[in-house]
């Protein structure tokens, strides 16, 4: 993306996507754990594979607008913890929405479906969910229709909506909100895939574990699932959050907090080969106690 003539308006912003150009959100947080705004261009640094680079688009806070996609685990005991917090979920959107903001809502067991496409309504958003919760299941499908003997597809469920939604939405924030306890039987990818997607895309993945399951119960599958939100998040440049350990509405609260606190910093490679190959992406931030989160890099296609 760059600043320029020709270029397409968006209230008083003014935006030309260009797909050589590497963008990249940034959240900074200070030594408490705390989002940094307000911060000037010159105080970031970028490398990649070690290289320095020159920093050619900036953005910050609230300048760019928001798309959100909500991921749900609809299965039995995922999908309890959205059917008791739909109203705070609803809250957090009206909240962290601005009206040049849009989301979806996918709901998925072995199949993927599109309960609400993009929409500006909080309350649109979270009635699709409700919808699908009370059993109507006459909505579109995302990706290709995959005869599935088991029935988490938790990776497809990240996959193709970035693919099919968030990667066309250029010049804004993108950002997943997934709902599952992380565990996985049915997709056609796997969670290379799903970061790559992600990483590709400059997509924030949080993740809001949802299991019932207390500590002295789990067991290897529920740690592996655990591993698998905390690898999608970091990899992305997002976040994870347990409900045993934090109650809903701090967790939105810390959600939107992040993403109101978002910085866009786009630069043109100076390894113009685009051979396949993954690149990784170190920014720095001057600052004492100043810690810089985004995703670890992207594949060069």
């Amino acid at each position: 993306m760059a600043v320029g003539a020709g270029a397409q308006e968006d209230s008083a912003y003014h935006l030309r996507v260009d797909s050589h150009l590497i963008d990249t959100s940034v959240l900074v947080r200070d030594a408490k754990g705390q989002p940094v705004t307000g911060l000037a261009q010159q105080v970031f640094h970028v490398r990649e594979d070690g290289a320095a680079q020159t920093v050619r688009y900036f953005a910050s806070q609230r300048e760019l607008p928001l798309s959100i996609g909500l991921i749900v685990d609809a299965s039995d005991s995922q999908g309890k913890f959205v059917k008791e917090h739909e109203k705070e979920i609803e809250v957090f959107l009206r909240e962290v929405m601005e009206p040049r903001d849009h989301a979806f809502a996918v709901c998925f067991g072995n199949h993927l479906r599109m309960v609400t496409d993009w929409s500006a309504s909080s309350q649109q958003i979270v009635e699709g969910v409700q919808r699908f919760n009370k059993g109507d299941m006459n909505f579109p499908e995302l990706g290709p229709k995959e005869e599935r003997v088991l029935g988490t597809a938790l990776y497809d469920a990240i996959y193709f909506p970035i693919q099919e939604k968030l990667a066309a939405e250029r010049g804004r924030r993108r950002v997943l909100i997934v709902f599952s306890d992380g565990e996985e039987n049915s997709s056609e990818h796997d969670l290379l895939d799903a970061i790559t997607a992600a990483q590709g895309a400059d997509t924030l993945i949080y993740a809001v574990r949802t299991t019932e399951h207390k500590e002295k119960d789990m067991n290897a599958r529920d740690r592996y699932g655990m591993r698998v939100l905390d690898h999608l998040t970091e990899a992305s440049g997002g976040r994870s959050f347990d409900v045993r350990q934090q109650d809903a509405k701090t967790i939105f609260a810390s959600i939107a907090t992040d993403l109101r606190s978002l910085y866009e910093i786009g630069y043109y490679s100076t390894n113009t080969q685009r051979d396949g190959t993954f690149r990784k992406v170190t920014i720095g931030v001057e600052g004492e106690g100043l810690k810089v989160q985004a995703r670890a890099g992207y594949v060069a296609r």
